[in-house]
């Protein structure tokens, strides 16, 4: 993939990458190595997703160098503090088979118990990422999840600004403040769920302007994200529809179509908020 973004510390990162969660029910080391052939080398995964062992086999049978791949992934919620952030991040490198990561993540702001304190927490998480990151034992360090308010606190408190923000980023559901405050501060937002659910599929509107720019309706979606300058990370079990998220470069979505996708009402929206209990939808 020649197509890159470059991150505040000038590490580069594919601009297209591959999202690993529920990538497949059982077999998320086939349709991984199989992303691997259809040349996806920027993979994200998670403690969470409990796959990782299965992408660091996938990356060690691809017979491809570790170097040429771009590995992130993420502590989870309840594993926040500065201690066991670290263990955290060993376990995650052993199952990933691997010495080093490329990005590290907090996964989301807030613990499970959505009433405990959060801003201590994520202050002594960060403070374990930066000497991570200063340790060399991984290459940039982020957030996921984290809107203005859980960002401020992080720079009020501590000494590196996060290179990453992955958050959810469709036509449809955009959080525009929280991209804008973090593009502001130089910091790379990343799309998870960048193709959205159903319902963005068969909107109208993308549908219209999927067949104006010859493309898929995942194709549009994909390339809005790009054009916001924010990197997405779509997920497919299929061989042939991978290869198409990659296949996003060839063409420009004009201004005022760009104006329609960012202005739509919300819709494909997961019902995860950092703030707030999940809502099924």
């Amino acid at each position: 993939m020649r197509h890159t973004f470059t991150l505040a510390n000038g590490v580069e990162i594919p601009a297209v990458g591959f999202g690993t969660y529920k990538a497949a029910e059982h077999n998320d080391e086939a349709i991984i190595s199989e992303a691997i052939r259809q040349g996806y080398r920027h993979l994200d995964t998670a403690a969470f997703y409990f796959n990782e062992e299965a992408v660091g086999k996938a990356v060690r049978e691809s017979g491809i160098p570790r170097e040429e791949f771009f590995l992130t992934s993420k502590v989870w919620r309840d594993r926040l503090g500065y201690d066991s952030t670290l263990r955290e991040f060993e376990e995650s490198c052993k199952k990933l088979g691997t010495d080093y990561l490329d990005l590290y993540l907090i996964h989301w702001p807030r613990p499970n118990d959505l009433t405990a304190e959060w801003k201590d927490l994520d202050v002594e998480t960060w403070k374990a990422l930066e000497d991570l990151y200063k340790s060399k034992k991984v290459r940039a360090i982020g957030v996921s999840n984290f809107l203005p308010h859980h960002l401020n606190n992080l720079l009020e408190r501590t000494s590196i600004i996060p290179m990453v923000n992955q958050l959810e980023f469709h036509p449809g559901y955009m959080q525009k403040a929280a991209v804008d405050f973090s593009q502001r501060l130089g910091i790379q937002v990343e799309a998870w769920s960048p193709i959205g659910r159903a319902r963005v599929l068969g909107e109208p509107l993308l549908m219209e302007l999927a067949e104006k720019y010859q493309v898929s309706v995942a194709q549009l979606c994909i390339h809005f994200a790009l054009q916001c300058g924010v990197l997405p990370l779509p997920k497919s079990s299929s061989g042939e529809r991978m290869r198409q998220n990659l296949d996003v470069f060839g063409f420009n979505i004009e201004d005022d179509d760009m104006h329609m996708l960012m202005t739509l009402p919300q819709i494909g929206w997961s019902g995860e908020h950092p703030d707030r209990e999940r809502v099924i939808i």
